[in-house]
């Protein structure tokens, strides 16, 4: 059994006991959260896709950490105008594990 969820501006596709980093959610380490933005869900040959949502779907998951992910690096440069621009940005994570995906 899998889902397709929606969380942070972005789409995953989740099975039971899956972990994953998704977009930082304002949670506690170690509290429920319960996802209920759900696109679709299969079950074996049973499938069910909403429109945009399947009504009454739901995923539980439980906040494993908080990170921050890897630094990129951007570099701007004006050719012959000895312009030149450093930065760097790391994303904030929070990474969770999928407990239950209900109907």
């Amino acid at each position: 059994m899998y889902a397709v969820i929606k969380t942070g501006g972005k789409q995953y596709k989740v099975a039971i006991g899956e972990k994953l980093k998704v977009e930082q959610i304002p949670a506690d380490v170690d509290s429920q959260i319960v996802l209920e933005e759900v696109l679709m869900i299969a079950d074996g040959e049973q499938v069910v896709v909403g429109a945009p949502l399947v009504s009454g779907a739901t995923v539980k998951a439980t906040v494993v950490s908080h990170g921050r992910g890897e630094k990129i690096r951007i570099f701007k440069m004006r050719r012959r105008k000895h312009y030149q621009k450093h930065q760097g940005h790391r994303q904030n994570y929070t990474e969770i594990r999928i407990d239950a995906i209900s109907k």
